[in-house]
């Protein structure tokens, strides 16, 4: 079941560590590229930059929280792909 973010993920160092970090999804044929560009924990919003096929896009996204306490978000045109924030990795 996913739910909303709870409140206790409002640490900003968490917040700084994730701008701007990479996540390659491969979906069969091409490689999708996630860049974060904001997060707000206030409410529960993620904002990505998207490459995917040669096009790149900007889109705000529900972050939600897993039963683990993992954070992820849904992309897809019905939210069929988890993206959880875990995978993300620095780039230098």
């Amino acid at each position: 079941m996913k739910t909303k973010v709870i409140q206790n993920f409002s640490n900003e160092d968490l917040r700084k560590d994730l701008l701007m970090s990479e996540y390659d999804f491969f979906d069969g044929d091409e490689f999708i590229t996630f860049n974060i560009y904001d997060i707000n924990f206030d409410s529960s919003k993620i904002t990505v930059a998207i490459s995917n096929r040669g096009k790149i896009s900007l889109d705000t996204l529900d972050l939600l929280q897993d039963k683990k306490g993992n954070l992820f978000f849904e992309y897809g045109l019905y939210g069929e792909i988890k993206i959880a924030l875990n995978d993300f990795m620095e780039v230098a």
